[in-house]
């Protein structure tokens, strides 16, 4: 009777010894977790996370256009040489103006917006000024982006032509002050004119150098948008 007894309690402890075991291994292992979260809360940004962000900010989109005002600029050729009539915007683009003006947004801090008078292409201090400064925080790209654009007064052609020279007149003062050839494999044009993609009332938050009061539709596309974009293409 003592031997079935000895034999019954063997037997039970043999049956949860399994269960016993398997609750602390799973504590065990939410302590390990737990502490392991704890650490990591108190590390920085791994490079993947700096790598992901990096991707969501060059779209496919973002890259397709910036691919195509590159070759379109000769900026993609070894040989270089600039070529630079990126008149069809809508078909370099292969956007709507909203969608085309939406890829920018995240450049807000590294852009800038160069206010231009009406019917003007000169450069003032005050845009000399934030040329120099969005151009000198490089921080490792690889192409300084100028996106001309003019408002709607005047004809067609003629706010084309006023566009491209807006953009040209950027390169034309980073020439003299830098006298870099490089810049000829690193700044891409793309002038609008009137008849695309439009600037909205939201981008007179970004750095401009048009006064406060000069923030209205038509100001704001008298303008060169100026950015570094940092892109493997």
């Amino acid at each position: 009777m003592n031997s079935r007894i000895a034999l019954a309690v063997v037997g039970g402890l043999w049956l949860t010894l399994p269960a016993v075991l398997v609750h602390k291994w799973s504590h065990a292992a939410g302590a390990r977790l737990a502490e392991a979260e704890a650490i990591a809360a108190d590390q920085p940004p791994s490079v993947a996370i700096a790598a992901e962000a990096n991707e969501q900010y060059c779209t496919p989109e973002l890259k397709q256009i910036l691919r195509r005002v590159l070759q379109s600029c000769g900026l993609l050729q070894a040989a270089g040489g600039r070529g630079c009539e990126p008149v069809d915007a809508k078909h370099i683009a292969t956007l709507s103006g909203s969608d085309f003006n939406s890829l920018f947004v995240p450049m807000m801090k590294r852009g800038g917006i160069v206010q231009y008078e009406q019917a003007s292409a000169d450069l003032d201090p005050g845009d000399l000024e934030l040329v120099d400064n969005v151009f000198a925080d490089r921080a490792g790209a690889s192409y300084f982006f100028v996106v001309s654009r003019a408002s709607p007064e005047g004809s067609e052609a003629a706010n084309r032509e006023l566009s491209r020279k807006r953009a040209e007149a950027v390169l034309a003062h980073l020439k003299e002050k830098f006298n870099d050839p490089d810049l000829d494999h690193q700044v891409g044009l793309l002038w609008l004119g009137e008849e695309y993609a439009q600037l909205d009332p939201s981008f007179c938050e970004w750095r401009r150098s048009g006064a406060a009061e000069q923030c209205n539709t038509e100001d704001l596309n008298r303008s060169a948008f100026i950015t570094w974009i940092d892109c493997t293409l």
